[in-house]
């Protein structure tokens, strides 16, 4: 192979890579909308869990193909200074846009802790909506009580959320010493701090499916809950999504540490995924405060 101009702007071939991951990601949403509904309705699952499991075997596949023909590319030497920074500011919009995803998210929880409740429990001048449309409504948060009065409990900061809280901020050390180890060119501190990474990001996920569980059966919590259990679930479950990604993300940076890839002066696959485990990492710091303690 004749080696690359590096002046010039590298162009890859055609690549299914993308229409599969938006066929993915449109099966994903279309398998969890049905799945979601038909467990609300009926308590049985329906086929939307088919469609939701080969959504996600389709963008495992589409992540390891488009994986490894980037990697490829690298290695072949056809990656320029000019391609770098198109990676670098491609993956920070990245981040950008899944921080707007979270703005929104926990603009909606502000909006219902915030305005909804107080509007319902008739402060301000809204005496009347209160009489009018919940008149047993208490404006207190969280909500515990339904409108067809149903009970539940709150899920509190202490324990398995506290504990997860100190997991994420022990990830967020031992990836910086990593990524310090691969500055340093110090292979064997970069695996195992990485390594230790993988691990504590592992068991963050163990101990969120515990919570659930929990939640569940001891406390009644569920996605049909009222606002409380709509907003707990949808932003601790979106930020598990976000962690499950992060973890494979540096489980794929593991091996190819493994395989002997990255330099000090070319490793930004690596340095994404630092990027990105930090930001994860902040998300919950947040989440932390705004869902289980205030």
């Amino acid at each position: 192979m004749a080696e690359h101009d590096s002046s010039q702007y590298y162009v890859p071939a055609q690549s299914p890579w993308p229409i599969v991951g938006a066929v993915a990601l449109f099966m994903i949403a279309v398998g969890a909308g049905n799945l979601v509904a038909h467990l609300s309705r009926t308590g049985e699952p329906g086929w939307g869990r088919y469609v939701l499991i080969a959504g996600i075997v389709t963008i495992l596949a589409m992540m390891f193909g488009w994986f490894r023909d980037q990697i490829k590319e690298s290695r072949a030497g056809l990656h320029n200074e000019q391609l770098g920074v198109s990676y670098r500011q491609g993956m920070s919009w990245f981040i950008f846009s899944e921080v707007m995803f979270f703005a929104a998210f926990f603009g909606a929880l502000f909006y219902a802790r915030m305005i909804s409740v107080p509007w319902l429990g008739g402060a301000g001048n809204n005496e009347m909506t209160n009489v009018v449309l919940w008149p047993q409504f208490e404006a207190i948060w969280p909500l515990v009580t339904t409108p067809d009065g149903t009970q539940t409990q709150a899920m509190g900061y202490m324990g398995l959320p506290l504990i997860n809280t100190i997991i994420l901020l022990l990830s967020s050390i031992t990836i910086h010493f990593a990524h310090v180890g691969l500055e340093q060119n110090k292979r064997k501190q970069l695996f195992w701090m990485l390594f230790v990474t993988v691990l504590l990001g592992c068991v963050f996920l163990f101990l969120q499916v515990e919570e659930y569980i929990h939640a569940y059966q001891d406390l009644g919590l569920k996605l049909d809950s009222g606002v409380y259990g709509n907003t707990f679930y949808l932003l601790t479950g979106f930020h598990g999504m976000h962690v499950t990604l992060g973890t494979l993300f540096l489980i794929v940076m593991l091996f190819r540490i493994r395989a002997g890839h990255f330099t000090v002066d070319n490793h930004f696959a690596f340095q994404s995924s630092v990027w990105y485990w930090h930001f994860v990492d902040v998300v919950w710091l947040c989440l932390f405060v705004f869902v289980y303690v205030l």
